[in-house]
């Protein structure tokens, strides 16, 4: 079984990595992307993910029995060949949208090519498009989590989260990770 935390960019994704570390998962991570400004504990990647879209999944033995961040836009290129369980990352869309805005402008990118609007219409689409795809996986169970509900009541989620992981998780430990301070995008 190889676990995949997903969602859009800016979820919570890094979140999740760190308290399942925490919890006691093993990491499938190679911190080619260092900790900056708008994540300062980390991305918590692994690079060859990027390739699934290009068919490189020579590195997907290597997952096994550990958790690794792949996108929801990637999930698509999954090999049938192995087991799945996935969390995807909820977050109030509003809050994705301004972090994501944010992280372009430290970038010095320009933010505003497509309106907040248009963004929400093609992200809801987009999750719900790759939740019905999940549902038709034989391979693949997933969970969703919402990441606001996590930083203001972290047992119910993290409960949740638990019974997901046939209890193996160490709730306690993912608890003490999550730092209320790097939620600086509310809406």
């Amino acid at each position: 079984m190889i676990s995949i935390v997903s969602g859009l960019p800016r979820s919570g994704t890094s979140m999740m990595m760190s308290m399942l570390e925490a919890g006691r998962i093993p990491l499938l991570v190679d911190n080619c992307r260092k900790a900056d400004a708008s994540n300062p504990k980390g991305y918590y990647e692994f690079k060859r993910v990027k390739g699934l879209r290009e068919g490189d999944a020579a590195w997907m033995p290597e997952a096994r029995g550990k958790a690794v961040k792949i996108i929801t836009a990637l999930l698509y290129y999954l090999p049938h060949d192995y087991t799945y369980r996935i969390v995807i990352m909820r977050r109030t869309m509003s809050e994705i949208l301004a972090s994501q805005k944010k992280m372009l402008l430290i970038e010095g990118k320009c933010p505003d090519t497509v309106s907040d609007d248009e963004l929400n219409r093609l992200y809801e689409k987009h999750l719900l498009q790759i939740k019905n795809w999940i549902t038709n996986q034989p391979n693949i169970k997933y969970i969703e989590v919402n990441y606001n509900r996590c930083l203001v009541a972290p047992n119910t989620e993290l409960q949740r989260l638990d019974e997901f992981f046939d209890k193996q998780l160490d709730v306690e430990e993912m608890i003490s990770v999550i730092e209320p301070d790097l939620y600086r995008q509310r809406k």
